[in-house]
Formats: structure tokens, C-alpha cells, sequence
């Protein structure tokens, strides 16, 4: 960098020139990504989002049928050891599908979806409200959700919850 350039700097016009210039530069890079999603079906936050609208709306069919038929849904902390592991569409379907006569879920509260470097893989932070209808139990969870879409469906979905606010809330009652 020679003088000139080191005093151009130093004035606000340099700065605004210099800011102007990494702005474009950003820009330039960030236009391919863009323009590969354009057309590509929806992205994966998308689809966790409309997952999450549909669990809200207690729709488990609709939900399972974001799933693609092999999907493979993982609960790590899943107190029930067969539940940590799911694979396949149908498979989820039945495992969810008597969810909303257990737990009524009213809200969620909180809702941040995080798209990531790739494009395929979404993360969300969610809360519910509801309650547990066999005991009256309030059900006030918090969830990490990770999932990975392709061709439009979820083939990998993670969820992390605490397990013992679930047992609580629960206290005994099955879904």
C-alpha cells in the first residue's frame, strides 16, 4: 500500500470506498450459493418449519409424509431405549401418530430456525406448551432439533430434549 492509498484510508471517503468494495466482494461470493437454491424445491429450513407448523396443528400424517421413506429419526435422550432410534416413514408415523391424544400442544413459544453452511441441513430451537391430557400435567419442553432434507423430504431428523422434564410431565403416562 503505498502513501496516498494509507492517507485515502484514513479519511471517510477511503473508509466507505474500502467498506463498499468488501461489501461487493461478499456479495460476489455469496451469489452462487444463492442462485444453486433458486428452483431447487424447498431448503431445509423450510421444511423443518412446515414440520414444526404441522406438529403444532397435530397433523402426524402430514409430518411423516415430509419424511422420506427411509428416514431415519434419532432421539438420543429418549428415556424409552426403542424410541432413540427410528428408520423409515411408516415407522414414524406409527410412533407419532396417537401423540396429539396424549399431549395437547397448544403453542410454541419460541421457534429459531438456523440455516447452516449446508444447504441440505437446518437446525431449530423450539419450545411447546401444552399439557399431558391424562393427568393434566403442564408439558413445557424445550427441544434442539437437527435435520437433513433431500429432494424436498427429511431423510435424517435429531432431536435432543431434556429427559427428565419429559418423565415429569409425563409422570407414567404413555403416547
Amino acid at each position: 500500500m503505498n502513501a496516498d492509498q494509507k492517507q485515502s484510508l484514513g479519511t471517510g471517503t477511503g473508509r466507505r470506498q474500502l467498506m463498499t468494495a468488501a461489501t461487493l466482494a461478499i456479495a460476489a461470493l455469496a451469489a452462487p450459493a444463492q442462485a444453486q437454491s433458486v428452483g431447487q424445491g424447498p431448503t431445509a429450513s423450510q421444511v423443518l418449519k412446515r414440520a414444526l407448523e404441522l406438529f403444532l396443528a397435530k397433523d402426524m400424517k402430514g409430518w411423516s409424509e415430509l419424511c422420506d421413506e427411509n428416514v431415519i429419526v434419532e432421539l438420543p435422550f429418549s428415556p424409552d431405549p426403542s424410541a432413540r432410534k427410528i428408520v423409515g416413514r411408516a415407522a414414524i408415523y406409527a410412533f407419532l401418530k396417537d401423540y396429539p391424544k396424549a399431549i395437547d400442544i397448544k403453542s410454541l413459544p419460541t421457534m429459531k430456525i438456523h440455516a447452516t453452511d449446508g444447504p441440505s441441513v437446518a437446525i431449530a430451537e423450539w419450545s411447546v406448551s401444552g399439557r399431558v391430557i391424562s393427568n393434566g400435567n403442564p408439558y413445557e419442553l424445550s427441544y434442539a432439533t437437527v435435520v437433513t432434507v433431500r429432494n424436498g423430504l427429511i431423510v435424517n431428523y435429531r432431536e435432543y430434549f431434556n429427559p427428565q422434564a419429559f418423565m415429569a410431565a409425563m409422570s407414567g403416562a404413555k403416547f
